[in-house]
């Protein structure tokens, strides 16, 4: 028997023993989705629970958590994210025990202790690109658990602004005889748009509820320092407008809000370069919103939405791209995509950095994943068009001409609420790696990929520097009041200075006067509101 007539042969078999204890419906009662959990997964399999940045599967994993793990045990969990207690608690209660993810930012405390405890073994931490991939060639979901907006009779399934990662796990799924159950907040007569056909989905569990969703990428502009007001500054100047970058994505955190949010005030003050800043890959983050509004943003394409801001996006179909009844589609694979090989710089931080420029965000304590780091922030070999920017970061290697994506590390030298050293000289992440949780250091960005270190030291530009003790000087030079900063050797720094591989806000001629939270475009969510006409809604939650 082929390997694909054993898949059929089992997946009739699991719709068999639904058949006799369910009936052949199409839909499923809320009562009966423990059940039919039972019916159609077996002990060992590769599971998808749909754990998205953002919208998350969490009746079925509710209802995961409720089988007997003497009944089911031993999953191979394959999802990017972990973002529910229940998806901790798959584990704690033995019914998984592998996992392969992405990120766990909400879950990063509770999951280093589970690995601590030896309840989870984990595969690999992924960039979504690699995990995606993996889902067509040896990480094939056996039953894989979604959600969506709506459905309607016939089983199409809607996915709203967050489409995100339901179209390439229920592809792979399906086109390979697994199982699609999906959870759907309501059923209509008819839907906006069709998202995913029918005839790709197994099982519907209609909950009539709204499911978990998060807004990951949303920060407060109350919360924003004036320390991450001076970083966005030099970002800005030092960077965006120097090397006139013009499609870029920015990771989540405070530091990149600041940027979005000087991008209208002080990014207008320099002036920024004629479309600087112009494409993005990102979520409607509502700190864009001014840039936006102010022209300088004119092309989003989204990795998911974010809770608050549909009707903005629906306002503005000249930005997102929208349906045609200007409802948005977003999509992670196709985003990661664009982010790998359509933008030329990424911007994020890390928890992490050590003497070479290495990055990480698993440390002892916390296993908070990578996200898309990993893949936004590296230049692919496969890149063959050429930009200004991409040009100038670039560099001659045997007689050929290779450019380079900027991939930028914003952070201060101490985290601003623990005073906790962010440069270190050996990463946590060997540690890690020699109490035996991972195969290899799980090192986020390698230093070889990155471009600059942000600080509010200054900027090193490791682009410009021509050999690897060169560059641990120019971090040293920004790495402050650490074990590399003490490192610094001022003759180096200066002479650094003057071959501008490394920058001080004073070399920039920033204004210290300047340096304050009163430059941001928006100073806290109700202010984003009135900038978008009172079309972002923001969550009561972070009200």
């Amino acid at each position: 028997m082929t390997e694909q007539a054993h898949l059929l042969t089992d997946y009739n078999n699991r719709r068999e023993r639904v058949k006799n204890r369910l009936g052949t419906e199409l839909f499923v009662a809320t009562e009966d989705t423990v059940e039919l959990l039972k019916l159609v997964i077996e002990t060992g399999d590769i599971v998808c629970l749909e754990g998205n940045n953002q919208k998350q599967a969490d009746f079925l994993a509710a209802c995961l958590c409720q089988i007997d793990p003497r009944e089911l045990n031993n999953l191979h969990l394959v999802q990017s994210s972990l973002v529910l207690d229940e998806h901790i608690e798959l584990f704690r209660r033995g019914i998984a025990k592998k996992l392969d993810f992405a990120f766990s930012g909400p879950q990063a405390r509770p999951l280093f202790e589970a690995v601590s405890d030896e309840l989870v073994e984990i595969g690999a931490i992924h960039t979504y690109l690699e995990l995606y991939g993996r889902y067509f060639v040896d990480l094939t979901p056996r039953v894989a658990m979604v959600v969506a907006d709506a459905c309607d009779e016939q089983g199409n399934l809607y996915t709203g602004s967050n489409t995100e990662d339901t179209p390439v796990i229920t592809e792979a799924t399906n086109f390979k005889n697994g199982i699609v159950i999906a959870q759907v907040r309501e059923k209509r007569e008819q839907l906006e748009r069709v998202d995913i056909p029918a005839d790709w989905v197994d099982y519907i569990v209609v909950t009539n509820e709204p499911y978990h969703h998060q807004a990951l990428f949303t920060r407060d502009p109350a919360k924003i320092t004036n320390l991450q007001v001076l970083m966005g500054m030099m970002v800005i100047k030092g960077i965006y407008a120097e090397y006139n970058l013009q499609s870029l994505n920015h990771g989540l955190g405070f530091a990149t809000a600041a940027i979005e949010l000087l991008l209208p005030t002080y990014g207008a003050q320099l002036p920024l370069p004629e479309n600087c800043c112009s494409q993005w890959v990102l979520n409607p983050h509502p700190t864009l919103i001014p840039a936006i509004e102010a022209g300088i943003v004119k092309k989003v394409y989204p990795f998911g939405g974010e809770v608050g801001t549909d009707n903005y996006v629906q306002a503005r179909p000249d930005i997102f791209p929208t349906d045609s009844n200007c409802l948005m589609r977003s999509g992670r694979c196709n985003a990661h995509i664009a982010g790998l090989y359509g933008i030329d710089c990424f911007t994020g931080a890390t928890l992490q950095i050590d003497k070479y420029g290495n990055s990480s965000t698993a440390i002892k304590g916390m296993i908070a994943g990578f996200g898309g780091a990993p893949n936004l922030g590296s230049t692919p070999p496969g890149r063959r068009h050429m930009t200004g920017s991409y040009m100038q970061a670039g560099k001659f290697h045997h007689d050929n001409y290779f450019g380079r994506k900027l991939v930028v590390q914003v952070t201060p030298t101490m985290s601003e609420k623990k005073q906790i050293p962010v440069f270190r000289d050996k990463l946590d992440a060997y540690e890690l790696y020699e109490s035996g949780y991972f195969d290899v250091p799980p090192i986020m960005i390698d230093s070889d990929q990155v471009t600059h270190i942000v600080t509010e030291q200054g900027i090193a530009y490791l682009d410009r520097c021509c050999s690897r003790g060169e560059r641990m000087a120019a971090i040293q030079a920004v790495a402050g009041d650490t074990e590399i900063g003490q490192r610094e050797r001022k003759a180096e720094t200066k002479k650094l200075r003057r071959q501008g591989k490394v920058k001080t806000a004073d070399d920039l001629s920033i204004d210290p006067a300047q340096i304050s939270t009163e430059l941001l475009a928006a100073h806290d969510l109700t202010e984003l509101k009135e900038i978008s006409g009172g079309l972002y809604q923001p969550p009561d939650y972070l009200l």
